[in-house]
């Protein structure tokens, strides 16, 4: 065989090592008009379409736990929320296991809210009519309620409709949690037992880890909501209408579209981070705070939905913990009255054993004179009853003054 020795063996050789093939996943797309599209793709692919890091796809492994968490990169927005593992860019939206049962809520709802006939799904003609001069107002020139919601980047009504597919299964999760455990904390109530017991412990975990994923939503909305510069990474749809107008435009120093794009840059980089209220409604002033102001106002409405979920699960845990103290004092009165019943039978046993003994002294083989008189052992006895009942009554008053027993 040309390229071989004549006495070698060509199939004795080791083959070469074949590179590993990456797997490929299921994802659904859904694009600027709502239609979905079911592919199968790997990871490197997924990385170079979205423009993101391995670290950022590995967040979205169903089989790997990770917080709740949204992150914005230079071309997607990385959403991970509950069962929700999305990938949103300016054009697209990436979701992962939408074919899953469990998703078809969700998969709907993406279909209805992502086609509006295209209508805000192009930022540049949402720059250039915000550019525009606004109407003045007065007798019709008032702007419709719809138009705000028109005006939403493509990004921002996806991310919408994943903030409240989120926000909607904790709310319903935590109402189901509600409606079984009021029920359950009322018997238990009434009676206290064992299984009763176990029913509100199995409670009391559920809602803990509820919390726990309520508590990280509201966090990372919070945490977004606190940062200017987390705010403005989301915007996709107007870095990329900066970027291709500066690539496009003659790279001259006065060029308009430099100009702007230079002038984002400069309002992005010189965000502050300003403190807030526990509702989110001290806003910034200036330049910087408009640019963000959209998306703050739609991350607050979410915020204060989740933030309710959360009171809710509060309030829960204060009436579980209102039952376990009424448990406890159900249980301390029982051991009360134990306690009571044992030092009643101890003084009682205590007197037995006196009297026991004077039988005892009595009933030994011992020559008395007192024997030879018939009623004396009567009057023994008699005086030895009386003396164990008045010490008993001496006893019991000594502890009743001590407040050692209930009266």
């Amino acid at each position: 065989m040309k390229g071989y020795p004549s006495n070698v063996d060509v199939q004795a050789l080791p083959a070469k090592p074949r590179k590993p093939q990456q797997a490929h996943r299921t994802w659904l797309r859904f694009d600027a008009d709502g239609s979905a599209l079911v592919f199968e793709a790997d990871k490197h692919e997924i990385m170079h379409r979205a423009g993101i890091h391995a670290r950022d796809l590995r967040i979205l492994d169903p089989f790997l736990s990770y917080p709740s968490t949204i992150l914005g990169r230079e071309k997607a927005i990385v959403v991970n929320l509950e069962h929700i593992k999305a990938i949103i860019t300016a054009e697209e939206v990436l979701l992962r296991n939408g074919q899953e049962e469990a998703m078809v809520p969700l998969v709907e709802e993406f279909k209805r809210r992502l086609n509006i006939g295209g209508i805000g799904s192009d930022y540049d003609s949402d720059t250039n009519r915000a550019n525009a001069s606004p109407p003045q107002a007065g007798p019709g020139h008032e702007r419709a309620p719809a138009d705000d919601a028109e005006l939403l980047p493509f990004e921002f009504r996806a991310l919408e409709v994943a903030l409240e597919a989120a926000c909607s299964f904790l709310d319903a999760r935590t109402t189901e949690l509600e409606s079984e455990a009021y029920p359950v904390l009322d018997e238990l109530t009434n009676k206290v037992s064992s299984l009763n017991l176990e029913k509100v412990r199995r409670m009391k975990s559920r809602m803990t880890r509820l919390s726990t994923r309520v508590h990280k939503v509201r966090d990372e909305l919070e945490q977004l909501l606190d940062d200017d510069d987390d705010m403005a990474e989301l915007y996709l749809s107007r870095k990329q209408a900066f970027n291709f107008s500066a690539l496009s435009s003659p790279r001259s120093p006065h060029s308009p579209s430099l100009a702007a794009a230079d002038a984002f840059s400069a309002s992005v980089a010189s965000k502050t981070y300003a403190p807030r209220t526990a509702t989110h409604t001290t806003r910034s002033t200036g330049e910087g705070a408009e640019d963000v102001e959209e998306l703050e106002m739609l991350l607050e409405v979410y915020y204060s939905q989740i933030d309710v979920t959360l009171n809710k699960l509060n309030t829960l845990r204060e009436y579980i913990d209102d039952t376990e103290d009424y448990v406890n004092i159900q249980l301390d009165h029982v051991r009360n009255q134990l306690i009571r019943v044992e030092m009643i039978m101890s003084v009682t046993t205590a007197l037995m054993a006196i009297a026991s003994a004077v039988a005892g002294t009595f009933g030994m083989n011992i020559p008395f004179t007192y024997n030879e008189q018939g009623p004396a052992f009567k009057w023994v006895v008699i005086i030895t009853t009386l003396c164990c009942i008045a010490l008993f009554a001496a006893v019991m008053a000594w502890l009743r003054y001590k407040r050692l027993i209930g009266v």
